[in-house]
């Protein structure tokens, strides 16, 4: 059934693109709208860049008809687009309380004029799209139907895990470990549908407590024993359940150039990263650097400019990743059994003077190629869907790019646990060969932070 559509300007800031994501449906750009897109376009920001591609875009749709009669989006799916103004004789059928002329208030307008335009009984709803939660309110209490434009949210609940369960034989465990491992067809039903660089962990039906780690290989449709099972040990880190070691064999496997890990506080995200990374750089040489970079946010309120030069005003936000390095790098003895004669040791300088380890703030990592590197990009969850394809289009030949993040604990306000870039990134490379995920669920940082992580 062909609706019509009525978009708020919020809804184009997000997604340039949104004019052409209703398929054969009829869109509705109230006039209003294109005055707060041009006062948007000169803003430096990512919504100033959104704003001046809407504008090319109604520009360019301009060109096929007078866009006050409405206009063919695209011709194979039939969406028509028309941009209307706000009449004063309808705004006036709104509340009392809604006729102040505001830019939400000339929008509810249009949406109302739509529907009151249609006959009754031959036309579906008009609804407008908005991610504004009052302006849905506010549709609602007039009697329009509102949505919020969800195109590229995740539901949370259901983020692919990256791992599951497989009940099987002793003899078909037995084929896994063999040299062409276990063809998935070869499991029936039991197996199911599985994704590229899936972690399975075979469970024998007779006997419970023997068990398996495997990893799906797409390209041979089979499942195959861990590769990297014996290196789940590296340095002072050493894999501590079944979804940290699947974690690892993703990050110690160079075939795998993009890895997402998704956790609560405390599960050991960064931690495994660093390490692997590590390893590859220094030990293993499979890549020149290891490149950190993490989204400035603060948690509560900012304390304003920091002084100094670029390193210097990355230091405090690099301060997480310089206590992971430290205890990566750190002496051998058990905790509290370091000599005080003994100095410290400056383990993010000596990298750093090594030319083993380079900090990126991502505000300039624009237009970069970064080739044979092995590239962490912490705390993902504060990051949007557009940051985040612009941090992975950066990835030259030979680069390795690790993602993580809780989205649970999201500072910046302009994303949550659905919207956030980084559950965008790991539903949108689900399956591909080239990308692993893992959803890590036990905390191993300590009893009291795994229980504060689930209580608070």
């Amino acid at each position: 059934m062909r609706k019509t559509f009525v978009l708020d300007t919020n809804v184009l800031l997000h997604d340039p693109l949104a004019l052409t994501r209703f398929e054969d449906n009829a869109v509705v750009v109230p006039i209003e709208v294109v005055e707060e897109i041009d006062r948007f376009k000169r803003d430096p920001s990512e919504k100033g860049r959104n704003a001046r591609q809407v504008s090319r875009l109604l520009d360019e749709l301009r060109e096929k008809g007078n866009l006050a009669e409405g206009v063919p989006i695209n011709e194979a799916s039939g969406g028509t687009l028309q941009v209307v103004f706000c009449r004063s004789e309808t705004l006036s059928q709104l509340p009392p309380e809604l006729k102040g002329g505001s830019g939400d208030n000339n929008i509810l307008a249009v949406a109302l004029e739509q529907r009151l335009h249609q006959v009754v009984g031959s036309q579906p709803p008009v609804v407008l799209i908005t991610k504004d939660t009052n302006l849905r309110i506010k549709a609602d209490a007039v009697g329009l139907i509102a949505q919020d434009y969800n195109t590229d949210k995740v539901d949370i609940a259901d983020l692919y895990p990256g791992c599951c369960e497989i009940w099987t034989s002793a003899d078909q465990m037995d084929r896994v470990k063999g040299n062409g491992g276990l063809a998935l067809a070869d499991l029936g039903s039991d197996g199911g549908p599985l994704q590229a660089n899936e972690g399975v962990t075979l469970v024998d039906r007779n006997q419970p407590s023997h068990t398996l780690l495997a990893r799906y290989h797409a390209p041979m449709a089979a499942l195959l024993p861990l590769q990297r099972a014996g290196k789940a040990r590296i340095g002072r880190i050493q894999a501590r359940n079944r979804e940290q070691t699947f974690a690892l064999d993703l990050l110690l496997d160079p075939d795998v150039p993009l890895v997402t890990l998704v956790g609560m506080a405390g599960t050991g995200k960064t931690l495994l990263a660093l390490a692997a990374g590590l390893n590859q750089v220094a030990d293993e040489r499979l890549y020149d650097r290891l490149l950190v970079t993490r989204p400035v946010i603060p948690l509560g309120k900012d304390m304003g400019y920091l002084p100094g030069d670029l390193e210097e005003k990355m230091g405090p936000w690099m301060q997480p990743i310089i206590d992971n390095l430290d205890y990566l790098l750190g002496a051998d003895e058990p905790f509290g059994s370091r000599s005080n004669q003994r100095p410290p040791r400056n383990s993010w300088a000596d990298l750093k003077g090594m030319g083993l380890l380079e900090v990126e703030a991502i505000s300039y990592i624009r237009g970069r190629s970064i080739p044979r590197q092995y590239m962490v990009v912490d705390e993902a969850q504060n990051l949007t869907p557009h940051e985040i394809k612009t941090i992975v289009t950066r990835v030259g030949e030979g680069t390795k790019i690790v993602v993580t993040g809780d989205p649970y604990q999201i500072d910046n306000p302009y994303v949550d646990a659905e919207s956030n870039g980084l559950t965008w990134l790991v539903e949108r490379f689900k399956g591909q060969s080239l990308a692993g995920h893992i959803s890590l669920m036990r905390g191993e940082r300590s009893p009291l932070a795994e229980l504060a992580a689930k209580l608070l």
